[in-house]
């Protein structure tokens, strides 16, 4: 207890201003995670802008924390913001939470953090657990860059789109999914990058039944369908980003594509094309249509 006192001690000697938005992160799943300033900062402010009133009351209660809560969702941002202005010109100060996690990161929040910006008052980030880097960090990928791309579009139109789009990049790829979408979204990534890509698929990070799955892309299908409790929880996935084997493989397609398409439909380009290269025939047919379409972008 002394030694929890000392600690708490240190959290108290950081300058709190008054009239500032403190941005708090919060645990993502287990309650220990959350950091002593944190505690210290939600026990000390005014009043606290959340995701859902229901969850931070319940988090608060186990803490021992007593506060007014600001219902801050995505509906209401704009309308939550000038609230949170009123209260900071009035001398007060106010936490912004999300249901977990850091507020702001596919979460509601960077909206009310610009308004209150523009508005002239201090915005003070209280740091703490993030999915993102939680997954990387146990993902053992070798790069040090990542692209975080949130949740993708739940119609498999637009998120074929952005999935095209990142095809290309590098950096290790970073999505969110909910757990009712995980085999589609597998699937999709099957269907438009190379299945040898390494992946790792991040399960209730921190929760009781946490999992985090190491496996090349085309084996991904395989080991969520062998058991049914993998359909449950949130998701984060990482995507080893393109090699120069994988821009070389683009280049060759693109090479035997624009041959067959001087004499062929795209439809059949894109067939040959898998023929003689080995390469996907989705992909090779998305790339032929963009190269038909006089679109297509250079790796």
């Amino acid at each position: 207890m002394a030694e929890m006192n000392d600690l708490l001690s240190h959290a108290a000697q950081q300058s709190y201003p008054a009239s500032c938005l403190y941005v708090v992160a919060t645990p993502i799943g287990n309650v220990a995670d959350m950091t002593y300033r944190a505690h210290h900062v939600l026990s000390r402010v005014d009043c606290i802008a959340c995701e859902d009133t229901r969850n931070t009351a319940h988090l608060l209660q186990q803490l021992g924390v007593v506060k007014p809560l600001i219902a801050a969702h995505q509906h209401n941002e704009n309308e939550v913001a000038q609230k949170i202005i009123q209260r900071l010109m009035q001398g007060e100060s106010v936490a912004l939470v999300s249901d977990a996690g850091t507020p702001a990161i596919s979460d509601p929040g960077a909206r009310i953090v610009d308004a209150v910006r523009h508005a002239g008052f201090t915005v003070v980030p209280v740091p703490g657990a993030s999915a993102v880097i939680t997954a990387l960090s146990a993902s053992g990928l070798l790069n040090d860059q990542f692209h975080f791309a949130g949740f993708l579009p739940a119609r498999a139109g637009p998120r074929d789109t952005v999935l095209k789009t990142l095809s290309r990049l590098t950096a290790t790829l970073v999505f969110y999914e909910a757990p009712h979408r995980i085999t589609d979204t597998v699937e999709a990534l099957n269907t438009l990058f190379p299945s040898s890509r390494k992946m790792v698929l991040a399960r209730e990070l921190t929760k009781l039944f946490e999992e985090v799955h190491r496996c090349e892309l085309g084996e991904a299908t395989a080991w969520l369908s062998d058991n049914a409790h993998r359909q449950k929880g949130e998701y984060v996935i990482l995507l080893e980003g393109a090699t120069a084997n994988q821009d070389a493989d683009l280049l060759e397609a693109k090479r035997v594509l624009a041959i067959l398409l001087e004499s062929c439909s795209v439809k059949q380009a894109a067939s040959l094309a898998a023929q003689l290269t080995g390469q996907k025939k989705n992909a090779l047919y998305q790339l032929a249509l963009e190269m038909h379409n006089g679109d297509e972008v250079n790796p």
